[in-house]
């Protein structure tokens, strides 16, 4: 380790928080500047060195300023001091549920000679860091015991280990599954390190000083949307917190640069070498829990289902990853070698707190289980959120159908199956040119037009939900409201609110153009368009249901999120993906009846793909070829390669199949 590179990034650190702590100090300064003027004003005139008329209309004056700008500095000093600052959703892992984890963090902290980070705590991400939550808004430290106070030669040591004050390690909770105990140790050797340099008082000074500015910030901001009264004080306040912000943010930006620096110029001495291995390992990790999140893990949760291990899951597709890719061979070598998460005494048990928390950060689900948010094992994943969502979206799509007026069995062929919903009403009624955009056939023009039913300016009834949004209870149809989740839209930090789903078209209303492949032509099929908008519609009514449906509240006490230190309306904070256009709603809902024809008629069966999420299995085998020709029905309305394909694997078109 290099003595004075740490020492370098610790004095650099140390300037810009006291170039940080000066700005607070000349905001303080300005604040009694008019008190003492007033004072030598009052003095003066005291004395009779500054009297007249003209002195003592100063005197008024410059007392009725300073008595002003005490109270405004009095009440923007006790914003700042009060607000809460804003603390990472995580798991808190206790000392007696992984007393080895909390003994391997303590032995780093003392290799490294730093204070020990004063608890772990998990969040569903791939990254660690340390924070403060030393704010009396945050709760009391955790108390200290004997055993966690140690010096640079043991007891006979004045450092404390482990301090009130000493943050909050966070670690990803996809790093203990597949890190190795070796290298997860690696990895928090810097983020552990960086508890010496948090230590410093002007540091830790400086930093609660930003913070609490931010958090005044956001606090005037939504004081000020919810009272017309107090507007105009927050946002005086407000704007005075920005403009001090906005002074000391090189400052605070250069000084956790300079901790970082120190930090990492402090690791070096500890596991160097497997550190660079550990290092691909993050990368890694990233990039399977993002996959496993978005074509996993989102499809169950828009279905009312959060799998339970999300974690054990990224072993599982980052294994699969490295039988698929050559370039990841070598990666599943490692599984042979402990896994961090035996530093756990329940895996299981964090495991889904820790999923359970994703599903709310990404997806804003409930705060616990309940009969319409139900954790899924992985075995029972394929038969209870891959079979439920494609005959699901194919009963939707059968039933906006049939608002459309499209007849069940426009071929006299298929009478025998008139009764029930076949595949070859989608293939016909997206491909037939003698079918107009509004459904109708041409041999309904023989049938006499039904008279037109009385007007009526209430509004027409929604269509009916699908069976579990029938069920739930307070969940009315034709909420309007904008969905709590991914596909129609939601509040995050990243993201921007997504809109409302728009209003439901009547059957003769003219179909919207749908933009092109580029966004800046119509579709080629206007019966696609007409069938999308009608989709997205009822989907948006469906999650806006589901959304009120739900229930709210704090979780259950025990191992779970700490909702205490964040705000609920605002989730989901981090959505996976941006809204479902409704092109892609309805390719999704025709792969689904696909989907379902398949495993009516020929035997197929869902399966679940760690990296791709639901998949169809015929004769056991991955089908991976129907996307494209989905998109030639629904994009250009040619059904020539899904017929194909039908007939090559011996799907029956016209054959009715069971819907959810």
């Amino acid at each position: 380790m290099t003595g004075m590179g740490v020492e370098m990034g610790a004095q650099a650190a140390r300037a810009r928080a006291l170039a940080v702590l000066r700005i607070r100090s000349r905001a303080l300064a300005l604040a009694l500047l008019p008190s003492a003027a007033a004072v030598i004003l009052l003095v003066g005139g005291t004395t009779g060195h500054l009297v007249g008329a003209g002195w003592d209309a100063a005197r008024w004056a410059v007392s009725v300023v300073a008595v002003g700008a005490l109270l405004s500095a009095g009440v923007i000093a006790l914003v700042v001091a009060r607000a809460r600052p804003a603390v990472s959703p995580t798991v808190t892992v206790a000392e007696q549920a992984a007393p080895d984890l909390y003994r391997l963090v303590r032995d780093l902290a003392d290799r490294l000679d730093v204070p020990a980070p004063s608890a772990i705590a998990l969040t569903p991400d791939c990254d660690s860091w340390l924070e403060d939550r030393t704010h009396r808004a945050h709760g009391s430290p955790p108390p200290r015991r004997a055993d966690e106070i140690a010096g640079p030669g043991g007891s006979r040591g004045t450092l404390h280990r482990r301090t009130a004050t000493a943050p909050v390690l966070v670690i990803g909770s996809p790093f203990l599954w597949w890190m190795r105990v070796g290298e997860l140790r690696a990895v928090l050797a810097p983020v552990v390190a960086g508890t010496g340099p948090s230590a410093h008082p002007d540091i830790a000074a400086a930093r609660r000083y930003v913070r609490g500015l931010d958090a005044a910030v956001a606090v005037c901001a939504e004081r000020a949307g919810r009272s017309a009264v107090l507007r105009p004080f927050c946002s005086g306040i407000g704007w005075v917190a920005r403009l001090m912000l906005r002074g000391c943010q090189v400052h605070a930006g250069e000084m956790e640069r300079g901790v970082a620096a120190a930090a990492a110029e402090r690791a070096q001495a500890v596991d160097y070498g497997l550190r660079i291995v550990a290092q691909e390992q993050v990368g890694l990790a990233y990039a399977g829990w993002d996959r496993l999140l978005t074509r996993v893990a989102l499809p169950a949760w828009r279905m009312g289902r959060w799998p339970s291990r999300l974690d054990a899951g990224v072993v599982a597709a980052l294994t699969e990853l490295s039988r698929r890719d050559r370039l990841a061979e070598g990666f599943a070598s490692r599984l042979g070698e402990r896994p961090a998460c035996d530093l756990l005494e329940e895996p299981g048990v964090v495991d889904e707190a820790a999923s359970l928390l994703a599903a709310r950060l990404f997806h804003g689900g409930p705060a616990e289980p309940g009969p319409h948010w139900s954790p899924v094992a992985w075995d029972d994943y394929p038969d209870e959120v891959v079979d439920r969502k494609w005959r699901t979206d194919a009963a939707r799509l059968h039933r906006v159908l049939d608002a459309l007026g499209v007849r069940r069995a426009p071929d006299p062929t298929a009478a025998a199956h008139a009764g029930g919903p076949t595949l070859a009403r989608v293939l016909d009624h997206l491909t037939d040119p003698a079918t107009p955009a509004d459904g109708r056939f041409a041999a309904d023009a023989v049938r006499p037009t039904p008279a037109p039913p009385p007007e009526d300016p209430s509004p027409a009834p929604p269509l009916p939900l699908t069976d579990a949004l029938r069920e739930a209870p307070g969940a009315p149809p034709g909420t309007g409201s904008a969905p709590a989740a991914e596909s129609a839209g939601a509040t995050a930090a990243r993201f921007a609110t997504g809109p409302a789903p728009a209003p439901f078209p009547s059957a003769d209303a003219a179909p919207r153009p749908e933009a092109g492949p580029d966004g800046d032509e119509p579709a080629s099929n206007p019966r696609s368009a007409a069938l999308a908008a009608r989709i997205g519609a009822e989907v948006g009514k469906e999650e806006a249901a589901t959304a009120k449906a739900a229930p709210v509240g704090p979780p259950a006490p025990g191992q779970g999120p700490d909702a205490a230190l964040w705000d609920d309306d605002a989730l989901p904070l981090f959505p996976l993906q941006p809204p479902r256009t409704d092109r892609e709603l309805l390719a999704d809902h025709v792969t689904a009846m696909v989907c379902c024809a398949a495993m009516d008629t020929v035997g197929a069966t869902p399966g679940l793909d760690w990296l791709d999420g639901p998949t169809l299995l015929v004769d056991g085998e991955r089908v991976a070829d129907l996307a494209p020709r989905v998109l030639s029905l629904v994009e250009d309305g040619d059904a020539v390669p899904l017929r194909t394909w039908l007939v090559e694997l011996g799907i029956r078109p016209e054959k009715p199949v069971r819907l959810g």
